[in-house]
């Protein structure tokens, strides 16, 4: 079996968020998947299998199957149009979160992605007690959305694990986040119970991130920043009500082949 390691949402080695990407004839048994996922020792392994017409896509965490993965469709596009010789710009995909297109033009890749917009919750004990800096606004979709005063407020946040792992946010985690310096707004991700306590870079998070920021900042069009310690850009587009566009770039890491399977 082939596997591609990629680097999206960066135009350079050790930038952005790693994915392993793993071609497949047939579908394996689930924890033979979870396993590969864990020897892959990234946030998201994706799996697909081409179909044709569309291409059945699966995320995996070392932990888990995740409902919606942006950096690992990203990587998968990136691998389909770099190595696999795919010839369509447009590459419809089949997954858990029904079908996904992702467009790629001149090393851009933009993905259209569901529109998840957050709404006003109280915070749970575990999370505000895990933090060392408190939010202006508490929000949720999928994830919860933590809304900060500053950048310099997420750059500086950190996270107790021990009382952060109390809290199960079963397929989601915890984004925070705040107007930036020198984009339009900027964001961390964090998931509790999981092997990777920071993720890089997160896609899916954006899918409520895009349409907060498009309603606070009046526009359709935005540049946002994750501020991991590996970094990414995302070219957000709040598309309609019910879908954003993510963009980004990807580069290759390595490729290489699993024996004994």
């Amino acid at each position: 079996m082939k596997f591609y390691q990629i680097d999206a949402f960066t135009h350079k080695i050790f930038g952005g968020n790693p994915a392993c990407v793993i071609p497949l004839e047939k579908w394996l048994p689930n924890n033979v998947l979870l396993n590969l996922a864990k020897e892959s020792g990234v946030s998201e392994t994706a799996f697909f299998i081409d179909k044709g017409e569309k291409i059945h896509l699966r995320w995996f965490t070392p932990d888990i199957e995740i409902d919606l993965c942006g950096h690992g469709t990203l990587a998968v596009a990136h691998a389909l149009k770099t190595i696999l010789n795919y010839r369509k710009d447009k590459i419809v995909f089949e997954t858990i979160s029904g079908e996904l297109i992702v467009s790629a033009r001149k090393g851009l890749y933009t993905l259209d992605f569901p529109s998840r917009p957050p709404i006003s919750v109280e915070m749970p004990e575990p999370i505000k007690n895990a933090l060392n800096i408190q939010p202006a606004e508490i929000l949720k979709s999928r994830d919860y959305i933590l809304v900060y005063e500053n950048e310099q407020q997420i750059r500086n946040i950190r996270i107790e694990r021990q009382i952060f792992d109390e809290i199960n946010i079963d397929p989601g985690g915890v984004a925070v986040t705040a107007r930036g310096d020198n984009c339009d707004f900027v964001s961390r991700f964090f998931t509790p119970q999981a092997t990777i306590l920071e993720d890089p870079v997160t896609g899916s998070s954006h899918c409520s991130l895009i349409p907060y920021w498009s309603k606070h900042l009046d526009k359709k069009d935005m540049i946002a920043l994750q501020l991991s310690e590996r970094q990414g850009k995302l070219y957000c587009t709040a598309e309609s009500e019910d879908r954003v566009l993510i963009s980004g770039e990807a580069i290759t890491f390595c490729e290489g082949e699993i024996f004994g399977l």
